[in-house]
C-alpha cells in the first residue's frame, strides 16, 4: 500500500478548527472541534471524493497561529512572545485570530517554537 502524504492546513473555524487539503486540484474542507476528528473526517472525504483509503493517508500538518496555540494550549503566549522578540499583546491577537502575522512574524514564531522544543529535548529530569 502506497502512503499519500498530503498537506493539511489548520486554521481558525467558526466553531472550532477548519482544515483544508488540496488533492488532484480539488479543495476539500472540513470543520471540527479537535484535530483528531478533523483528520478522521478529511480522510473520509478523501475516500469519498478521491478513492483514497484512509489508512494510506498521512497529513503534513500546517497551523495558523490561532490553531497552533489552540492545539498546544499548554504554551504560555507571553513567554513564547518574549523568546520570539514579539510584543505579548500582538502574539495574543495572532493567537485569538484578531490579527494575522506577516510571513516574517510567522517564521519568527515557528523558529522560536522549534528552538524551545530542541531545548526541551535536551532536558533531563533528575530523581533524588
Amino acid at each position: 500500500m502506497d502512503v499519500q502524504k498530503i498537506e493539511l492546513i489548520i486554521e481558525k473555524g467558526e466553531n472550532g478548527i477548519w482544515g483544508r487539503v488540496n488533492y488532484n486540484d480539488n479543495l476539500i474542507v472540513e470543520e471540527a472541534d479537535n484535530l483528531d476528528t478533523l483528520q478522521l473526517n478529511l480522510k473520509g472525504l478523501l475516500k469519498d471524493f478521491e478513492g483514497l483509503e484512509p489508512e494510506s493517508v498521512v497529513f503534513d500538518i500546517r497551523y495558523d497561529v490561532y490553531a497552533l496555540f489552540r492545539q498546544f494550549d499548554f504554551l504560555n503566549i507571553s513567554k513564547v512572545a518574549k523568546h520570539a522578540g514579539i510584543h505579548p499583546g500582538l502574539l495574543r491577537q495572532y493567537a485569538s485570530g484578531v490579527k494575522h502575522p506577516s510571513l516574517n512574524q510567522a517564521k519568527k514564531i515557528e523558529e522560536t517554537l522549534h528552538r524551545l522544543a530542541d531545548e526541551m529535548q535536551k532536558a533531563s529530569v533528575y530523581v533524588s
